[in-house]
């Protein structure tokens, strides 16, 4: 597989074109941003945990029935996926309250939801990422309601593997965001990536963050909570 001219670089990760039109390659930043990239920094071997948890667990969810974008891992930081056109819909499943659910519903951090929660929001930096529902999305031509139904049933699965699997290795998944994308005939698939930036891991003894709210709210040992979460993984 040929890297050809870059064709995008966001926040996190650098997206490259290849010999293939149908596949690009991801390279993944030691980047990190908050707040709409209001705070900015460094997290040293950030792009290695993300890139290659990432890639570990989409061949999970490949495996119990969510497709995903992944095709092949070819480095600690590079790894090649189909090209997708990203639904601009921000999926967020959430089994504990967290974040902005805490703050929005003023309740604490930490109840365990009876059954999981999903929300969607607009994927807009200008705008903050609103909130949205599917009537909006739909209004908007985000998605289409079959499109969405889609998307609803592969956001809990994904949260169904997930958890189980997490739990098994000491951690709880309290919530986390998915984005999902068409390949060019339509076919909606999970892209992006599934790793400490785009979940809320607590270790299940001590309630412990280990992912990116350590970065967020300067908890410190930003570092080590992702090496941590690479270590339950991948046992290194």
């Amino acid at each position: 597989m040929e890297k050809r001219e870059q064709l995008y670089e966001g926040k996190a990760k650098k997206v490259f074109a290849t010999d293939d039109p149908e596949k690009v390659i991801v390279s993944y930043k030691d980047d990190a941003t908050a707040f709409d990239g209001l705070k900015k920094g460094t997290i040293a071997g950030k792009g290695v945990v993300n890139n290659r948890m990432s890639n570990f667990l989409m061949q999970i969810l490949e495996k119990n029935g969510v497709p995903t974008h992944f095709v092949e891992e070819l480095s600690d930081r590079e790894t090649v996926v189909k090209k997708v056109e990203i639904v601009k819909l921000e999926v967020i499943i959430r089994n504990i309250s967290a974040g902005s659910f805490a703050k929005r519903f003023g309740v604490e951090e930490g109840i365990v939801f009876d059954e999981p929660t999903i929300e969607f929001s607009y994927k807009n930096d200008d705008l903050h990422d609103p909130l949205m529902n599917a009537y909006h999305a739909i209004a908007l031509k985000v998605a289409t309601r079959e499109e969405i139904e889609q998307i609803k049933a592969y956001a809990f699965k994904v949260n169904e593997v997930m958890k189980a699997y997490f739990l098994k290795l000491g951690v709880k998944l309290v919530d986390f965001k998915l984005e999902f994308g068409r390949l060019s005939d339509g076919t909606v698939v999970l892209a992006d990536e599934i790793s400490p930036d785009t979940c809320r891991f607590w270790d299940a003894e001590t309630n412990e963050k280990l992912d990116k709210d350590r970065f967020r709210r300067d908890l410190g040992n930003v570092e080590d909570a992702y090496a941590e979460m690479m270590r339950r993984v991948f046992g290194e």
